[in-house]
């Protein structure tokens, strides 16, 4: 919602700016350049990114536009599924979990949780470390060196889709000045027509250019700037699971080891000690 209120800002003001100064707006109103230039921008995309690359871009472009992240509800309900997971394995030991962690979906743990099991990264991030405490005797340091490497690859893949547009958002203002040239090529055909005509044709020309800056500064080149954000949420919220994760492998308490998680948490959406607690509580009523 904020990205389409932001692009309807942009288009405003600029716009309303050029109508204030009393332009014709049929003069920048020029599909074909819009044509040119957008197509040849996607498929340059398409020339520059695997199958798998084009798929990611169109799922981050969709989550632009409904303006999805994670909010503080996503982080209790996660503190609330680690805290029910290490009381279990305290009162019943690691094998009492080991059902949960091989059907997540059929568990009657972390099928509290469906926001949570939508989230394919996250969980598998838990049931793999879990799996991985039950069946070797992995050190708490050693466990957090593997889940950060772990972290950094899932990090530097979700950043993909937001370089590849941001190159894209790059190449935009040369696809306008093609655009812009052809427009003079054409109007080069218009020589020996009178001065009114040739400058109606020029300022069309023109906007080619105009269009390629607009769109690399003022709607792509912020769609990357807004992928890179989601890959930044994604690591943070994988982060506060490790730092659950490690910590009560370590031997901290269930309770002491949920507090790390929220320690870790980004402050604007970061739940307040009582808050965790007043919902730890619910659940158990």
């Amino acid at each position: 919602m904020f990205a389409i209120i932001g692009a309807l800002v942009v288009l405003g003001c600029v716009i309303g700016g050029y109508l204030l100064e009393h332009g014709n707006l049929s003069v920048i109103f020029q599909p074909v350049e819009l044509l040119i230039i957008f197509g040849a921008a996607i498929g340059g995309l398409i020339i520059a990114s695997p199958p798998k690359v084009m798929k990611m871009v169109i799922v981050g472009s969709l989550k632009i536009v409904t303006g999805k992240s994670y909010s503080k509800a996503d982080y209790v309900e996660v503190l609330m599924l680690m805290a029910e997971i290490f009381a279990k394995i305290r009162k019943e030991g690691l094998v009492s979990i080991e059902g949960d962690v091989d059907n997540p979906k059929e568990s009657k743990i972390f099928s509290k949780y469906p926001k949570f099991l939508k989230n394919h990264h996250a969980l598998d991030l838990v049931a793999d470390t879990l799996r991985t405490v039950m069946t070797t005797s992995i050190a708490p340091h050693e466990l957090e060196s593997l889940l950060d490497a772990e972290l950094d690859a899932h990090h530097e893949e979700s950043l993909i889709p937001a370089r590849s547009v941001a190159n894209t958002a790059d190449s935009l203002p040369g696809l306008g000045i093609v655009a812009a040239v052809l427009g003079v090529v054409l109007t080069m055909g218009k020589i020996s027509e009178p001065p009114a005509v040739l400058g109606e044709s020029i300022g069309a020309a023109l906007v080619g250019t105009f269009l390629g800056v607009l769109m690399c500064y003022g709607f792509v080149g912020p769609a990357a700037r807004n992928l890179e954000f989601q890959a930044g949420e994604e690591k943070d919220f994988l982060n506060v699971l490790k730092v659950a994760l490690v910590a009560f492998v370590g031997g901290t308490a269930p309770q002491i080891a949920v507090e790390f998680g929220r320690r870790v948490i980004p402050g604007n959406v970061k739940p307040s000690f009582i808050e965790v607690e007043d919902a730890l509580r619910a659940a158990k009523k």
